[in-house]
């Protein structure tokens, strides 16, 4: 089986890049509105990615704590990558759905870690992939989790 480009890349630029700011640029010049949260990328595996994002006021809302939508965010964003460092290259994906809860007042450098709840796998048709994000404050107390589902199909000509 072929290492996914992502997770190609990762290691690549870890070798060069301390803490992951590499390769989180990369990204975010791929997906470019994630650059607004200004995310860090410090963890990624097949079955893991581990993002932070730093409490500054472009991440703030009004009562002073990280804006539930930055939030949202930084899970989609992690549950994105994980899911494309997961999934065996004849395969390809796109989010179909995300609920999420919020549990705490998010204060301080927001750490999420996403993972798949079932194991990645090549499939002949298309199947849902659900991703569970859990994002923790600098305590490491559990602020938010998300339930992103994920549509996996097959990659056109992969057969």
């Amino acid at each position: 089986m072929s290492t996914p480009a992502v997770l190609r890349m990762y290691r690549k630029f870890a070798k060069w890049s301390p803490g992951g700011w590499l390769f989180s640029r990369a990204v975010c010049f791929r997906a470019p509105y994630f650059g607004s949260i200004r995310p860090r990328i410090t963890a990624l595996e097949p079955g893991l990615c581990r993002a932070e994002i730093s409490h500054r006021r472009a991440v703030q809302n009004h009562i002073g704590t990280v804006h539930a939508i930055a939030l949202c965010n930084l899970a989609e964003l992690t549950a994105g990558v994980v899911t494309e460092a997961s999934l065996p290259t004849s395969m390809r994906w796109i989010p179909k759905g995300m609920s999420v809860q919020y549990l705490a007042k998010a204060k301080g450098t927001m750490t999420a870690e996403a993972r798949p709840a079932i194991p990645a796998a090549h499939a002949d048709a298309g199947y849902e992939l659900p991703i569970d994000v859990q994002v923790k404050d600098p305590s490491g107390v559990l602020v938010f989790r998300a339930d992103i589902r994920m549509w996996a199909t097959p990659r056109p000509g992969s057969g």
